[in-house]
């Protein structure tokens, strides 16, 4: 058995890995000439690379991570399932007592009427059943004309190719043949950048408004539904104005569309409540979950289903499915991860001290030269940077250049923090406390006033 020691030279690391291992959205070419930062463990909401540097992660793994790195008791329940049942499926009208047990749980927690489940092994996969889902659910009720599903530019629904057609991201849909066909974009409501003289209000109407006129121009009969993440997180941590979600909520009630949320960032405590369609008042038919069902600590999403929907999926056979829906080890860690957020009241801790303490160390960002807002919802925040805070102006350079210089000096000073084109957004683990808030928001400032030097060094301060 080939054993790799965590302790073997970072450079000899770095260098199987760029043989070897081939990098999600990355150039693996760039990567290897660079070198990878390996990390070799994780406690609490720090990491620690091959160097022995302790970093502070304030991106909670990929939005996921929300009760912290290396609780005992997930590894406990999971080296116990699987001693007991490592895996079965659940294709051959079988089940076992972690799917049963993760999916009467999740039906407690979510709102409304959604108590049913089905399983995948991530976001991605989820939001394939979901278009599978909508479209099966009116063919079974005498509409199959009804397949377009409309979604969002700049949204992330995940990088399958049903997942990554939902999304509305051009350098995705620029390699693989997407979309696929019946996915149809509107515009995103992204008040900075793209509102104009408009005030928020009035913006975020017109966007919601996009979405009526869409439905209209496709035809009603032609329009399954409408997939929109709360707040948009690969986006840049977009909040979309007040007048946002009431609106197309009404929309879609109107046209009697089905509404999917994805939850896979805003569910599990992210904004404050159990779900971000909670905080946002959204009622939608399905939710699509992941990353924070378990912490990360198994991969695991699923789809959950409203009473209506599931009926009429029930009642037919629904030929999809997943050879790890609903594995009995990510199912009982899952399971551990919901106990462990009641128990230990996190949401509590995200209401009354986290997210209170961090939205005011961040919103102090705003008084940066470089930054032109700082929004923040519950434990996910966004700055735009600019070089112009009066005109909410972009960079002459290329977009994402101030952003990568940004990222790398948040590295620098043993900080992750993300770039988005040139917003840099934060999510760190919900477990975060007040000194590490602190700690947080004093690197990010450090990092800002690192990137608007290099800046204005490389003349890079140009609006345009």
């Amino acid at each position: 058995m080939t054993v790799i020691s965590n302790h073997m030279p970072t450079a000899e690391l770095q260098a199987l890995d760029a043989a070897h291992h081939m990098h999600p959205f990355t150039t693996n070419a760039d990567l290897a000439r660079k070198g990878a930062r390996v990390i070799t463990g994780a406690k609490g909401v720090y990491l620690t690379d091959s160097e022995g540097q302790r970093i502070l992660d304030g991106m909670a793994g990929l939005w996921c991570v929300n009760i912290g790195y290396g609780r005992e008791e997930m590894a406990e329940v999971a080296a116990r399932q699987i001693r007991e049942l490592p895996y079965y499926n659940t294709f051959f009208q079988t089940t076992h007592v972690p799917a049963i047990a993760l999916s009467a749980k999740l039906a407690e927690l979510a709102p409304g009427d959604l108590n049913h489940v089905f399983y995948a092994s991530g976001g991605s996969e989820a939001n394939d059943t979901n278009i599978r889902m909508v479209r099966t659910y009116w063919a079974e009720t005498g509409k199959p004309s009804k397949q377009i599903v409309i979604s969002r530019k700049n949204a992330y629904h995940g990088s399958t190719m049903g997942g990554a057609s939902l999304g509305g991201m051009t350098g995705m849909h620029a390699q693989g043949g997407m979309p696929i066909p019946g996915i149809h974009h509107i515009d995103q409501p992204h008040w900075w950048a793209e509102g104009g003289d408009m005030t928020p209000e009035e913006f975020g109407l017109e966007r919601a408004g996009q979405l009526e006129a869409a439905i209209l121009e496709l035809g009603e009969d032609n329009v399954a539904a409408f997939i929109a993440e709360p707040v948009q997180g690969a986006g840049g941590v977009i909040v979309p104005p007040e007048s946002y979600w009431p609106e197309i909520q009404r929309i879609c009630d109107k046209y009697e569309i089905l509404l999917i949320a994805d939850e896979v960032i805003t569910g599990f405590g992210r904004t404050g409540n159990w779900f971000g369609s909670q905080t946002l008042g959204i009622r939608p038919h399905i939710m699509t979950v992941a990353k924070a069902l378990s912490s990360g600590y198994q991969p695991i999403g699923a789809s959950i289903v409203c009473d209506k929907v599931a009926k009429v999926i029930d009642a037919c056979e629904f030929n999809h499915g997943y050879t790890y829906h609903g594995h009995p080890v990510a199912a009982a860690v899952a399971l551990k991860n919901l106990e462990i957020m009641e128990e230990d009241d996190i949401l509590g801790h995200v209401r009354d001290v986290a997210a209170p303490h961090l939205k005011q160390g961040w919103e102090s960002l705003a008084d940066h030269p470089l930054v032109g807002e700082a929004r923040i919802i519950g434990m996910m925040g966004s700055i735009a940077l600019t070089p112009d805070k009066g005109r909410r102006a972009a960079f002459a350079a290329e977009a994402g250049t101030a952003g990568y210089i940004c990222r790398e000096r948040c590295f620098a000073n043993d900080l992750v923090m993300r770039h988005v084109g040139d917003r840099m957004i934060i999510a760190p683990p919900l477990v975060i406390n007040r000194d590490e808030i602190d700690l947080l928001i004093s690197r990010a400032r450090t990092a800002l006033d690192e990137t608007h030097a290099e800046l204005k060094a490389r003349d890079l301060m140009q609006a345009a």
